[in-house]
């Protein structure tokens, strides 16, 4: 591993760490205010947004621009939206804001991958990629729960008001460590090395640009191995980022647990999700990944077993064991679908393609869920309805699927 590559894997690391940390200090200051429990989707949906209409911008932006570039600028729009969620701006505007700064960092993050690394390293550096992002969920679950369940009274931080000392809240505690985060990440982005640029602005019009958007969006979804790809990766994300909210309240419900608990619980699933990443990257290469596909099927009718999970210990092993089939199933898609947006488009135009259509199922996803909750249904049955979904979905693209050669 070269030293370059260490050091964006370090920025994507801490910028990962405070996206993921920043959530549950979002939904703590959020049932600080006594906001309705459908706002917490509904937090989630405002970070997505921007991935949705700044797709057709981003993407030009990352090809446009050293990609290092990129990075530093979208870790500065995230420090600005965890600043304004502790000077007391509305938790889902100021997460919103975050989410500006992840539109931006994706397609550089990613993009950089396929300008830094030979095609047959692909399924190698998205397995380090996704292991220090699933690293990042791991770690910042677990600190983010631990930060917001700390009383007033226990924080060792404070802060100086005159002459008198205040102590902080656990939520401002909490947001003040996740800028920290974002320094650091900020700072690595100092040291990733400029490369050529890959492709120059096509116009500066926004029509033209939605224009050049709208068409890499076609030719991807025109693509054989793009669209399997592309709806693999859209169909996971949305469910899974969903089904990370939907642990909390399971986790209360069937197993008694209080928010830190369920906090360390979801990262289980990234814990399994970084084993199955080890395992595709030594036996999955790029030429056999459509190979895969099946293992969702079984992800999506494991976590329909949820539903009959009533001790810790289980509930352990079996979202361990659901993480590990999608990490599986999933990076190898993810890395086809970046070597194909390559060739046919541009890295930083592809990834945008991709975040858009994952955005746009995850906002769906999450809507349907905020419905679910106002609908008062049970947590067993929205996990029911998710798993069945997955279930459903992987097997009609399974069957439906053309195999053509990488």
């Amino acid at each position: 591993m070269s030293c370059s590559f260490f050091v964006i894997l370090l920025a994507q690391f801490f910028s990962a760490l405070g996206d993921n940390a920043l959530m549950f200090a979002a939904i703590a200051l959020l049932k600080e205010h006594h906001a309705p429990d459908w706002q917490i989707p509904v937090l989630q949906q405002c970070f997505v947004l921007a991935f949705i209409f700044l797709a057709p911008f981003v993407g030009a932006l990352s090809d446009a621009l050293p990609k290092g570039s990129v990075m530093l600028l979208s870790n500065t729009v995230k420090i600005f939206g965890c600043s304004a969620m502790l000077l007391g701006v509305q938790p889902l505007l100021a997460y919103g804001l975050v989410g500006i700064g992840a539109a931006l960092y994706s397609p550089a993050k990613y993009g950089i991958l396929t300008e830094f690394l030979p095609k047959n390293r692909l399924v190698w550096a998205n397995s380090w990629m996704e292991g220090l992002t699933v690293a990042a969920i791991i770690l910042g679950a677990i600190l983010g729960g631990f930060l917001v369940s700390l009383e007033p009274e226990e924080t060792s931080m404070v802060l100086w008001l005159g002459s008198r000392i205040e102590a902080v809240s656990s939520s401002s505690f909490a947001i003040i460590a996740i800028l920290l985060a974002y320094f650091l990440a900020a700072i690595f982005n100092l040291f990733i090395p400029k490369l050529p640029i890959e492709r120059t602005f096509s116009s500066h019009h926004v029509s033209r640009l939605v224009l050049d958007f709208t068409l890499s969006l076609l030719r991807l979804w025109k693509d054989p191995l793009g669209q399997v790809s592309l709806a693999v990766t859209s169909l996971f994300w949305g469910v899974s980022t969903t089904l990370r909210l939907i642990i909390l309240v399971w986790a209360a419900l069937n197993l008694g647990m209080d928010l830190e608990e369920a906090t360390r619980l979801t990262a289980l699933v990234a814990v399994g999700l970084a084993l199955g990443s080890i395992l595709a990257a030594k036996q999955v290469p790029l030429e056999r990944a459509e190979k895969v596909l099946p293992l969702g099927i079984l992800m999506g009718l494991l976590v329909i077993t949820m539903i009959w999970v009533e001790t810790a210990w289980v509930a352990r092993c079996l979202l361990v064991l659901v993480g590990a089939l999608a990490g599986i199933f999933i990076i190898p898609m993810n890395a086809l679908l970046q070597y194909r947006g390559h060739q046919l488009m541009g890295s930083g135009h592809s990834i945008a393609v991709q975040n858009f259509n994952e955005n746009i199922s995850i906002l769906a996803m999450l809507g349907v869920y905020a419905l679910m909750l106002r609908a008062n249904l049970t947590s067993n049955t929205i996990i029911f309805v998710f798993g069945l979904l997955i279930a459903l979905a992987m097997l009609w693209i399974s069957k439906n699927h053309r195999n053509d050669p990488v």
